[in-house]
């Protein structure tokens, strides 16, 4: 229940130590008195305030905080230019400060937002302004290379294009020009995947020589580049509350956030995992509804959360578990002490040589088979590579029924028994994969699914990997790691191992050629035959994360 009413908002602007003016959307509580800060810093126009996953500023002041949301450095209303991440952390501590100042504020600020808007907040907490006492950082690309733009080196093409387009977007809304404007609005509902190199569309090379993406395409490798771009903050020691979904493209930021913090020991970490996409935070996600638990409980966990770093109230959050994960199934809640390492249930990929052709002969059996499995074999067409759907880096995000994908014959499937009793998984799955490639340079991806009792398949978790091998090392196995997840298997259900060499458009097509994914030309593309237990292999392996019982 709202405490305090709130004033119209006002629109206040600061300037920057090297003189430019940011503009910001600052809401009051009526009462008099001194409240703490909530700051937001975001580059879509102050006005939206992440309303797409979170509560009003309105409704944040109504709870006793001087709310304020910045436009950062050239988006907006403010001033500069925006280029992306590079004013960041002093612009940012520079609001910390400004924020702090304001009148009726006690002087100590929290940050919150998601995504460009959690990555702000770690940028400003790498300067430690002193007003900074806790951060809410939610869904962030942490390591701006594996965890945002690449994913275990291939490139999430949809996603980054996507945004390379509406940021782009953006600056010319800004400098008035109307004819670009509404190309790259085109273009952003129907993204330009279809030209010479996918990930280079004319619409972007014509209107947005200077994007960011053009930097992405060039360094397709870590490097430092990719170093400089990443919030260094070995030397912060702030209370956070981390905020990632099963379905998020940028969960193993999030996760890898959370326990590089939680490693230090010092300062409280709490991590709440949804099975939510990027966004929204509800209970229908893809096309499975996960029930009334799955509607966001995050706005009055932050309010918990600032009320106990900037408040000092006793909210009870510092005797309660430090992980809350959402388990898929039995559509609940879970808490745990530690991130979930516990058994670990081995799974063998077996086959009569027939995984992509017929469901019932690729199996995972969790006995280690007495003979070798036959090796199965799958071409990749770039003409008509495997189709991306749901997961967490196709859009829109969730979970879809895959019977049709899992019917190609370019998609390998291995399927367990039907399960006798309710079995709980959490954790990172793992695959360590027999396999050979007459290319030096080809993709794997690996869906996890239930498949029910009626015979409809739904995806849990996916892993996608770009192999870049020499000649002398084909055949060796890989280990992929699949997205984080938490869910429950019930009695009578199955669980579906999916392979292929494609996701397109989620990811970038593997050209096969050994050329990153900005210098791939479609017309280059090669066919790829990949071999999974190969002759005189033993055979490849899924390595589940078991937990206790599921909730009832």
């Amino acid at each position: 229940m709202a405490r305090y009413r709130v004033q119209p908002h006002q629109t206040l602007s600061m300037h920057t130590r090297d003189g430019v003016r940011l503009d910001s959307d600052v809401y009051y509580p009526e009462d008099e008195g001194r409240f703490p800060v909530l700051l937001m810093r975001q580059p879509y126009g102050r006005a939206i305030a992440s309303t797409v996953v979170y509560a009003h500023p309105t409704w944040y002041a109504s709870q006793g905080y001087i709310v304020v949301i910045q436009d950062v450095r050239g988006r907006g209303s403010s001033e500069g230019a925006f280029q992306l991440f590079a004013h960041e952390a002093d612009d940012g501590a520079d609001a910390v400060a400004w924020a702090a100042g304001l009148p009726g504020s006690t002087g100590q600020v929290g940050m919150y937002g998601f995504s460009y808007q959690g990555m702000t907040q770690l940028y400003a907490a790498t300067a430690a302004p002193p007003a900074l006492k806790v951060l809410a950082p939610a869904m962030v690309g942490y390591d701006l290379y594996a965890d945002w733009a690449y994913e275990n080196g291939a490139l999430l093409l949809q996603a980054g294009l996507g945004w390379a387009i509406q940021l782009a977007a953006e600056a010319a809304r800004r400098q008035g020009d109307e004819i670009a404007f509404n190309r790259l609005y085109a273009a952003s509902r129907d993204l330009p995947l279809n030209e010479a190199i996918a990930a280079r569309p004319q619409v972007l090379s014509q209107l947005a020589a200077d994007s960011f993406f053009y930097d992405w395409l060039d360094h397709p490798y870590p490097d430092d580049y990719w170093q400089a771009l990443k919030p260094d903050l070995s030397r912060v020691d702030l209370p956070m509350l981390h905020v990632g979904g099963w379905f998020d493209p940028y969960l193993r930021g999030s996760l890898r956030l959370y326990q590089e913090m939680k490693a230090r020991g010092t300062t409280p970490q709490h991590l709440w995992v949804g099975p939510w996409g990027h966004l929204p935070w509800s209970r229908q996600v893809g096309a499975v509804d996960f029930g009334p638990k799955a509607i966001s409980p995050i706005d009055r966990l932050q309010i918990r959360w600032f009320d106990q770093f900037l408040k000092r109230k006793n909210t009870g959050l510092l005797k309660e578990d430090s992980i809350s994960l959402f388990e898929m199934g039995t559509n609940q809640w879970r808490t745990f002490a530690a991130w979930p390492e516990g058994e670990t249930q081995t799974y063998y990929l077996t086959s009569t040589g027939l995984a992509g052709m017929r469901e019932d002969v690729g199996k995972l059996e969790a006995e280690f088979p007495l003979a070798p499995p036959e090796p199965d074999v799958v071409v990749h067409d770039p003409w008509r590579p495997v189709p991306s759907l749901g997961g967490h880096a196709g859009m829109p995000s969730g979970s879809f029924e895959r019977s049709a994908i899992d019917g190609r014959s370019d998609v390998l499937t291995y399927t367990t028994e039907p399960f006798e009793a309710t079995v709980a998984i959490a954790g990172i799955v793992q695959l360590d994969l027999r396999c050979r490639a007459d290319a030096s340079s080809f993709d794997v991806c690996a869906v996890l699914s239930e498949v029910r009792a009626d015979g409809r398949v739904f995806n849990l978790t996916q892993g996608y990997q770009r192999v870049e091998r020499p000649e002398t090392e084909r055949g060796q196995p890989l280990t992929l790691s699949l997205q984080p997840t938490c869910f429950a298997i019930p009695k009578g259900h199955a669980l579906r191992l999916s392979l292929s060499a494609a996701c397109f458009p989620a990811y970038a097509v593997n050209a096969g050629t050994g050329k990153p994914a900005g210098d791939s030309a479609r017309m280059d593309c090669r066919i790829i035959t990949l071999t999974v237990n190969p002759p005189r292999s033993a055979p490849s392996k899924l390595r589940l994360p078991l937990v206790g019982p599921p909730l009832p």
